[in-house]
């Protein structure tokens, strides 16, 4: 049956597209049980409901209180019996409700080489930095922002004339494959946190 999977976005859902394509391929062994979006407007959730899936959407007005608001969706994952909880484009942080249910179960995406470029606007950070090589970064969540064990990477080639563009673009690229590429050596039992902090990968 495979891993059972919790996915949080905030906007258009690329990520978790190519989550629901690979399961359908069969390349992916796991189940998406629950879509949660920050915003009721992420186009995000139109892509769960085309694939027919559970989706939960807070409010602003929720989100006043974080940590009400990850109670919230703590909640609801553990209702729907979720393994790992995905974080595909999700703007806001998680806080320990989520945290202390998942314990190195929270899996975030991030478009740069951490601990490089950490915060929200990664790709053009790197991009006006000048940097010749960035990358994608996939990594367990942990109680401060774009830190936690790293678990995967892969390295850009920054091409000279690019535009921050065709940047961003090309790290898209990369994330499509990555991160369900990531997730099924999760769901195969291949990562490990090792008492230091680090990710054992086999």
């Amino acid at each position: 049956m495979g891993i059972k999977l919790g996915v949080l976005l905030s906007g258009s859902g690329t990520n978790l597209q190519a989550i629901i394509d690979r399961i359908a391929e069969g390349t992916l062994d796991a189940s998406i049980e629950l879509v949660v979006s920050s915003r009721q407007d992420a186009y995000g959730l139109k892509r769960a409901e085309k694939a027919g899936l559970q989706t939960l959407t807070l409010s602003k007005e929720m989100y006043a209180d974080p940590l009400v608001a990850d109670e919230v969706i703590a909640s609801a994952l553990r209702q729907r019996d979720v393994d790992y909880v995905i974080m595909a484009g999700y703007m806001r942080m998680v806080h320990e409700p989520i945290l202390a249910a998942f314990p190195n179960r929270v899996v975030n995406l991030h478009p740069a080489l951490l601990p490089s470029f950490k915060g929200a606007h990664a790709i053009r950070d790197a991009f006006d930095y000048g940097v010749k090589v960035t990358g994608v970064t996939v990594h367990f969540a942990d109680d401060k922002y774009d830190c936690g064990p790293i678990i995967a990477q892969q390295a850009l080639v920054v091409e000279e004339g690019w535009t921050v563009d065709e940047l961003e673009e090309h790290i898209h690229a990369i994330e499509h494959e990555l991160y369900p590429n990531t997730i099924q050596l999760i769901a195969e039992g291949r990562v490990i946190v090792r008492e230091n902090g680090t990710v054992a990968v086999s």
